[in-house]
């Protein structure tokens, strides 16, 4: 029987190459069915944290706190008293701090993004910022990405921001942060490719959308892999002159292409969140109202985004210099909510950093006597996004600094 089976191997030499191929896909297959057909690539215990997880992270009504920027965060509020702080590492974790332990924050708020900094350091008295995070009631998460170059992509035009299209950078050492990071108290994680629009240059280009997908497909697994739910941003920015209409065309075709691209990679969509941009104008275009914005944004998500993932948190954008970017974007998800709640399979809620801390900021201004102050506008906020994720905010009832001292915020990736 061995001879014969050496002269058929002999004759066919593609044979044994095809049952190996066929044994290797039956072994996958069998191991999703003793998932109960999750993906076969984890192992159940890997499954079933990443959902405990998620499922924590969507719980009803509460939000991110973005704390993730790679400077100050008062450089990026868009203020000119706040861009008058010092960046320094000692000020940016005394702010942070401050923001962590507010008093009844984790009421609102179910997990903090942080910079790979932050996750690193201790407040005044000596104590780990993540503990204080654990100990307040919330999750810690990282931004792993390392930011785009913009120089861009070689042979793609140059689009609103003034740059060619761009390609994040940070796969190649991933894995070992994203251990490290689950290491040090982290349970999820981001990362931000950025798309700009521009449909007379046909931007976002194919190129451009390709190398997102992959890229953002790329990192979820590799963080899955880790136990860290992965937040998965694929951001059109809100820089040109388009109207809301191309925004809605191009977010529509761009999730497609995210969901397609994460099935490929064997993301499980229960231990995964989507960070999304809102369907909006250009900052020159014109102007729409927030509910052309909340219509336009949950059709987008309806038509794309499976009801597996559990829960959108949408990154609140860049406004214009006579905007309120906090209420704006408190106003934009009230809306949603208000309007569709119903008919939406997943938690629809927010991811903000500015939109959340710019008020807070500036009543700071880097001022010990002012902490109390701060903190008290900081969780006014998040108890109005919590408000917006019910669908109940009443639109001025929260305080903000309003479009006072606005100026351009700093240019470059968070």
């Amino acid at each position: 029987a061995q001879a014969i089976l050496a002269q058929e191997l002999a004759r066919e030499p593609g044979i044994l190459e095809s049952v190996s191929c066929a044994r290797t896909n039956l072994n996958h297959i069998m191991t999703s069915l003793a998932h109960g057909g999750l993906p076969g690539v984890l192992p159940a215990d890997i499954l079933a944290e990443l959902k405990e997880t998620a499922t924590k992270l969507c719980a009803p009504s509460k939000g991110f706190l973005a704390a993730d920027e790679s400077a100050g965060p008062w450089l990026r509020a868009g203020h000119a008293d706040a861009k008058q702080i010092p960046d320094t590492a000692e000020n940016r974790a005394s702010y942070r701090s401050m923001c962590f332990s507010t008093p009844g924050l984790s009421d609102h708020i179910s997990g903090v993004i942080l910079h790979w900094e932050t996750l690193f350091q201790k407040d005044a008295s000596g104590k780990d910022l993540v503990d204080i995070i654990k100990e307040g009631g919330m999750i810690p998460g990282i931004k792993v990405d390392k930011a785009y170059d913009k120089k861009g992509m070689w042979g793609t035009p140059s689009g609103p921001l003034g740059h060619p299209e761009v390609s994040t950078r940070g796969l190649d050492d991933l894995q070992q942060r994203a251990a490290e990071a689950y290491k040090r108290g982290a349970r999820f994680a981001k990362w931000r490719n950025v798309l700009q629009l521009d449909p007379e240059k046909g931007l976002p280009s194919d190129l451009a959308i390709a190398d997102t997908v992959h890229t953002l497909a790329r990192y979820a697994s590799i963080c899955q892999s880790e136990r860290l739910v992965p937040i998965v941003e694929p951001e059109i920015v809100p820089n040109g002159s388009h109207d809301i209409a191309y925004c809605a065309k191009m977010t529509e075709k761009v999730l497609a292409a995210q969901f397609a691209a994460l099935a490929l990679h064997h993301v499980y969509l229960e231990g995964a969140v989507l960070k999304p941009n809102m369907v909006k104008n250009g900052l020159a275009g014109p102007k729409a109202d927030a509910e052309a914005v909340a219509t336009l944004t949950v059709q987008a998500l309806l038509r794309t985004v499976p009801p597996a993932m559990p829960g959108i948190f949408f990154l609140s954008g860049e406004t214009a210099l006579d905007e309120d970017n906090e209420e704006i974007a408190t106003i934009n998800l009230m809306t949603m909510n208000k309007l569709f709640k119903d008919k939406m399979p997943w938690h629809l809620s927010f991811s903000y950093g500015k939109a959340l801390q710019k008020t807070c900021i500036v009543t700071w201004l880097g001022k010990d006597e002012n902490k109390a102050a701060a903190q008290k506008a900081l969780k006014a906020r998040a108890n109005a996004n919590s408000d917006a994720v019910r669908g109940v905010y009443t639109p001025g009832s929260c305080p903000s600094v309003g479009v006072d001292g606005n100026v351009k915020q700093a240019a470059g990736p968070y």
